[in-house]
């Protein structure tokens, strides 16, 4: 029965909604705004950097915690459950009825955990994608197809490297509309702030006109 304490302790974690409790704190709804995702990016582009900043650290630390407990349990592969249920938890949490993020956070702090060698080239792949694009979806695109490499190349354990291919095409899939952006050229790129004015503006003519 560990797996199912891992299981759920994972899930549970991986629900809770940052991006969307740090809009709260602004009395605004994240899903509203911007490209209405609950990550660290929209957060950012759409409140600030502090609020980012704060999403980005606890969605990478329920990740960590999920893999840690898994491990501390029992083994690798209860880690790579932790780490698996935490990715799922935060991708389709209940708490918003199973309409969340995309991962890249919650997978830095499972990748973080598993091998720090790897974390540190994935950072520093996503950063040099970034500050060349100023795509932050490719930056993450990029260093999520990476990791996977990296794990096989780098010979570590095969619940760790089973992870890394499921974890980043989870990633990857859940950025396709952002793929079809990219391809189209119409992708947001890091530094263009949201008008929140605006926003709410269009936001009350979409409410006026479904009345």
């Amino acid at each position: 029965m560990e797996w199912l304490k891992v299981l759920f302790v994972g899930y549970l974690l991986g629900s809770i909604p940052f991006g969307y409790l740090a809009g709260k704190l602004y009395k605004l709804d994240i899903r509203n705004y911007g490209s209405g995702n609950i990550g660290f990016t929209n957060v950012m582009r759409v409140i600030g950097f502090g609020p980012a900043a704060f999403v980005l650290f606890f969605d990478a630390l329920k990740g960590y915690i999920s893999t840690w407990y898994g491990f501390n349990i029992g083994s690798e592969s209860l880690a790579v459950l932790g780490a698996l249920a935490a990715m799922v938890g935060h991708n389709w949490p209940f708490t918003l009825k199973f309409k969340g993020g995309r991962g890249v956070a919650t997978g830095f702090g499972i990748i973080l955990f598993m091998t720090f060698k790897i974390t540190f080239l994935a950072v520093l792949i996503w950063f040099i994608v970034v500050i060349l694009t100023r795509y932050v979806s490719l930056g993450s695109i990029t260093a999520a197809f990476f990791v996977p490499i990296a794990m096989y190349l780098f010979d570590k354990p095969q619940p760790y490297i089973i992870f890394a291919f499921t974890g980043a095409s989870i990633v990857i899939i859940r950025h396709w509309a952002n793929i079809k952006r990219l391809m189209q050229g119409n992708e947001n790129k890091i530094g263009n702030k949201i008008n929140l004015q605006r926003e709410e503006e269009d936001e009350r003519n979409r409410d006026f006109r479904c009345r």
